[in-house]
């Protein structure tokens, strides 16, 4: 069993998805009808920009699904046993797993992208991450924190053992991290984001993602995705939907989900899309798993 996993926001780099656009014609074709689908010139910001033009969350978010996408299809005819994606990568996964036509999933992600963006200037916010320290330990401290200032700081990323992000207002970011440093995080780091993803504070942007949901055409996947929100696995249009909307506001469950998949069909994962954060992690989580990225011939 292959189960084929998609990266989130933070894998882009400078020069993504150039190889691919100068050796394929059929990824040379994706990346010009995106430029199209898009209204600008995203190919160029992906080639040429620099590592603060890739992290403008309106840019960062479709260059990661075009890597991603445009990969996996040109591996060839693929056939995944299962499919999943961290955060954003969950969209790169229903095209894989044809839930999605290609057009379809960049125009849901430039929306959701953009609302994101627009929830982010609503509500100034950032993320950090939380090293070495029991989950349930940084649940404690992000609720006594936000009970202490009155804002918002939750968990928002389950990424393997010993690393959980988290995601609030600044003043509660800061607070939460100098009280995981004293209840013994080996560290905690505020990230360079735009904001506070998979957090309450991006509540605005879920009408505008729920809208264009509702207007896009899902099919029934070919097999099993396994979503973020309940890191359980479904092939259900409705619910498939309903998880891709809470994802904005609910944690990434990624050690949930990487565990679910070994415990039901212990797969061998290959990772397509830039870097290799997701074998990363996997190894972390189940040191037994086989991981890889596509490789493209």
């Amino acid at each position: 069993m292959t189960a084929y996993v998609f990266p989130g926001q933070g894998a882009q780099f400078s020069g993504m998805g150039k190889d691919l656009y100068e050796t394929s014609p059929k990824s040379k074709e994706l990346f010009n009808r995106a430029n199209e689908i898009l209204g600008f010139d995203i190919t160029k910001v992906m080639f040429e920009g620099t590592s603060e033009d890739l992290q403008q969350t309106n840019v960062t978010q479709p260059a990661v699904f075009l890597h991603s996408v445009i990969t996996f299809f040109a591996g060839g005819d693929i056939k995944p046993d299962m499919v999943a994606g961290h955060s954003l990568g969950e969209f790169s996964a229903l095209v894989a797993a044809g839930a999605l036509t290609f057009e379809d999933g960049l125009k849901l992600v430039a929306k959701r992208a953009d609302a994101m963006q627009k929830a982010c200037e609503l509500n100034p916010s950032t993320m950090a991450a939380v090293l070495n320290l029991p989950d349930e330990k940084v649940e404690e401290v992000c609720a006594q924190v936000s009970s202490e200032t009155g804002e918002v700081v939750v968990a928002a990323n389950y990424n393997c053992p010993g690393q959980l992000v988290i995601s609030g207002t600044h003043k509660a970011i800061d607070a939460a991290c100098t009280a995981m440093k004293e209840a013994g995080a080996k560290r905690a780091l505020v990230l360079q984001v735009g904001g506070a993803f998979h957090s309450p504070l991006m509540d605005p942007a879920k009408a505008e993602l729920a809208e264009a949901i509702a207007k896009t055409q899902f099919s029934e996947p070919t097999c099993p995705i396994y979503q973020n929100v309940t890191a359980l696995h479904s092939t259900d249009i409705d619910t498939i939907k309903q998880n891709l909307i809470a994802q904005l506001t609910a944690p990434v469950r990624w050690t949930q989900s990487v565990q679910n998949m070994v415990a039901d069909h212990n797969p061998v994962f290959v990772e397509c899309g830039p870097g290799k954060v997701l074998q990363g992690l996997i190894k972390k989580i189940n040191p037994e798993s086989e991981s890889s990225s596509l490789l493209i011939a």
